[in-house]
């Protein structure tokens, strides 16, 4: 097997379980080498078999663990940095553990703007169809009943048949628009779509406040895997500004930093840069001053956890009647338009 064989990037989740496998391993005292061999024997996945073919390849060939993951290209940079601190500090079944707990907590924000996003796009397409059968499919129906009562429907609904008619004659505009609507959903599900949809819903007052808890938290995660592998906060800083997406949080990390060579402790930098709260920086100060500050920042990432959560299911508890009331007003006035002229003209004839 080749040693350069390159595979895709692995899926958060599949990167957390690799890493608890490994940690458990490591701590019964298996060898990166061996606990390869053994995950390559017991996986009947045909990709993730060659994966870790690839690496156990590389790694019985004599080079460290860190090279065979980097030389695979399927995971992250960072992965592959906290490997190299794990080897080179001795505690790499630490490093595997918090790895595997960051990307366990990183799968569940990418879970939870799914559920916050997959709803509303759900009932927008269930929205469209229910609407494009009425104007398509309902209203000459209706226009046949007027007819045969030799009237005509209102403006309002004779619109919308006009609409339905040419829908119907050119149905390709009919076509084109379920490809673009499709091709949406999916450009969004792409690492890429998903980058552009974040800094879209920064700018949205209603998702801008969750964008930033998001951000928060992934943050207080990085941190927590950084000093419980032993990094000391400025190269911690470092690596988890290559983490963040969002610009702002990028530039308030630089200052956190500048803040720290110019003698400022990591609770006051975070304090005076606006990355945490006073509530949060005091709970960090608490963990600096006792020794503890992994156990004091875990807990800060495991609170925004919950608060990212809740304010997600929030959002989702808003967006889910809003999303009925629209759909219901949009189909009442679209059979209003038809059934209050016709109940008219019944009473009349009655």
């Amino acid at each position: 097997m080749s040693s350069t064989a390159k595979f895709s990037k692995l899926k958060s989740y599949e990167i957390s379980t690799f890493c608890r496998q490994m940690s458990l391993m490591l701590r019964a005292g298996i060898a990166p080498a061996d606990g390869i061999d053994i995950l390559e024997q017991d996986t009947n996945d045909a990709a993730a078999k060659k994966l870790l073919g690839s690496i156990s390849h590389v790694l019985h060939s004599g080079e460290k663990f860190h090279v065979a993951l980097n030389m695979s290209e399927a995971f992250p940079d960072y992965v592959v940095h906290m490997v190299t601190i794990g080897e080179e500090s001795g505690n790499m079944d630490t490093v595997m553990e918090s790895l595997a707990d960051y990307y366990e907590r990183e799968e569940n924000i990418e879970s939870n703007i799914r559920s916050a996003v997959s709803y509303p796009l759900i009932m927008v397409f269930m929205m469209l169809i229910v609407v494009l059968v009425l104007i398509t499919k309902v209203l000459p129906i209706f226009e046949q009943v007027f007819a045969q009562l030799g009237t005509s429907m209102s403006g309002f609904a004779q619109s919308l048949l006009s609409l339905g008619s040419a829908l119907n004659r050119y149905s390709i505009i009919l076509v084109a628009i379920l490809v673009i609507f499709a091709a949406c959903f999916l450009y969004f599900s792409s690492s890429a779509g998903r980058e552009n949809f974040k800094k879209l819903m920064r700018k949205f007052s209603l998702t801008r406040k969750l964008m930033h808890d998001i951000e928060l938290e992934r943050f207080a995660s990085g941190m927590v895997l950084t000093l419980s592998s032993g990094m000391d906060t400025y190269e911690g800083l470092g690596l988890v500004k290559k983490l963040s997406s969002d610009d702002d949080m990028k530039d308030k990390i630089e200052k956190c930093k500048e803040l720290l060579l110019d003698g400022d402790s990591f609770p006051e930098a975070l304090e005076k840069t606006n990355i945490f709260t006073s509530f949060y920086a005091q709970m960090v100060s608490v963990g600096f001053k006792s020794g503890s500050m992994d156990q004091a920042m875990r807990q800060v990432s495991e609170r925004l956890e919950k608060d990212t959560e809740r304010r997600i299911y929030s959002l989702i508890s808003i967006l889910e009647p809003t999303l009925v009331i629209i759909l219901s007003l949009i189909v009442g006035m679209i059979l209003l338009s038809v059934i209050l002229p016709l109940m008219g003209i019944m009473t009349t004839i009655g």
